[in-house]
C-alpha cells in the first residue's frame, strides 16, 4: 500500500523492519513468532528516540522531524502504549506485590515490571515512574 501511495517514509521504515526481521531469522535459522517481531519494532524505536537526541545536540531539526515521523509510523505496528498513569498503576502493584520501600530494590521492581509491559512501554520511562515512586 505504501508503495502504491508513493508513501517513501512508510515504505523505508517498512523495508528496515522487514530487513531485520529476515536478518534475525537468517542468522538463527528460525521463523520469528509476532512477540520476537514486536521486540525488533520495540528495538527500533528506541534506537529512534535515542538518534533524536543526538539530531537535537547537533541542531538537525530536519531529521528530528524525519525520525519522530518515522516513530509514529513504528507504533502503528506495536500494542497501544501504556499511559503514565497506567504504567503507575501497575508500578504501584508490584512493588506492594514484592514489598519493595526503596531505590536499592529498584532492579528487582524492574525486573518484575519489565515483563507486564514488554512492547507497551519504554524501559527509560518505567524506569523514571519508578523512581519517582520510590522516592
Amino acid at each position: 500500500t505504501a508503495m502504491k501511495e508513493k508513501d517513501k517514509l512508510r515504505k523505508d521504515v517498512i523495508t528496515m523492519v522487514r530487513a531485520s526481521v529476515k536478518q534475525k531469522e537468517v542468522d538463527e535459522r528460525v521463523e520469528l513468532e509476532d512477540a520476537d517481531i514486536e521486540n525488533i519494532i520495540s528495538k527500533q524505536l528506541k534506537e529512534k528516540k535515542a538518534s533524536i537526541e543526538e539530531f537535537k545536540k547537533g541542531n538537525r531539526e530536519d531529521l528530528v522531524e524525519k525520525t519522530n515521523d518515522e516513530i509514529e509510523i513504528l507504533l502503528e505496528y506495536l500494542p497501544e502504549q501504556l499511559s503514565d498513569e497506567e504504567l503507575k498503576e501497575i508500578i504501584k502493584k508490584v512493588i506492594d506485590e514484592n514489598n519493595i520501600t526503596s531505590m536499592k530494590d529498584i532492579g528487582l521492581l524492574m525486573k518484575n515490571v519489565m515483563p507486564l509491559v514488554k512492547g507497551k512501554a519504554d524501559g527509560k520511562q518505567v524506569n523514571v515512574i519508578a523512581k519517582e515512586l520510590l522516592n
